[in-house]
């Protein structure tokens, strides 16, 4: 499927600009507000693929950088600071996606940025947030504290994890998402790390576990209502 690319520039109100890609495909049924994880920004590879892969599955896709990540600091930004950079990059999908359901989330620390933003107010317009990997803990250091926000949450949740995360035991993960009830879902990626890598032995490339993410996600967002 063709997609058209659009680089945008996003103004975060008191704060500055970030760079921002819009990937459009034709007649696009949906848009998803994809933040990137703390260590690499929106030109990652596993960016570049999510956005193509959701493109070719008729999913719009607005990627964007946090400020540090723009300003190419290696300290992530303060929570408010991530979170007004959400808020800016929703309403600006809102605006160049007019009239499509709005999905938000992301990769690792953007997608957990995003649910302490809609947490905190609700994102205008977003119909369900959608979890690449997210970072429950630090790394083998397994606890639930990060998950206290989500009770908060009052919109559908999908959470994509692989089974190797050392971000995400699934021992503390499942509970969580329980307790969330039928708002929560969770979809594990057999032998999958925190970035959907598997292991050779495991009969499955890489990619092939990508397009499982990336098929669990538009068939998750085809049944929003």
């Amino acid at each position: 499927m063709t997609a058209t690319t659009t680089e945008l520039k996003i103004d975060i109100e008191r704060i500055g600009t970030v760079s921002a890609i819009l990937m459009e495909p034709a007649n696009p049924r949906a848009c998803y507000v994809l933040a990137h994880g703390a260590g690499a920004g929106m030109r990652h590879s596993f960016m570049e693929k999510a956005a193509a892969g959701l493109a070719a599955r008729g999913i719009a896709t607005l990627r964007y950088n946090f400020p540090y990540m723009e300003k190419k600091q290696g300290r992530p930004d303060t929570p408010a600071v991530a979170h007004a950079a959400v808020r800016a990059a929703v309403a600006e999908a809102a605006r160049q996606c007019a009239g499509l359901k709005l999905i938000a989330g992301g990769k690792s620390f953007g997608g957990r940025m995003t649910s302490q933003a809609q947490a905190k107010a609700q994102l205008a317009g977003v119909k369900g947030l959608a979890f690449l990997g997210f970072p429950l803990h630090a790394a083998d250091k397994p606890s639930i504290e990060r998950a206290d926000h989500l009770a908060e949450v009052g919109i559908p949740m999908l959470f994509i994890q692989g089974d190797r995360d050392k971000l995400a035991d699934l021992e503390c993960l499942k509970p969580v998402i329980a307790d969330l009830g039928t708002k929560a879902k969770l979809h594990v990626i057999a032998g999958g790390d925190h970035s959907f890598a598997v292991l050779r032995k495991s009969g499955r490339s890489n990619d092939e576990a990508l397009t499982e993410v990336l098929d669990t996600l538009a068939a998750w967002i085809d049944k929003l209502a």
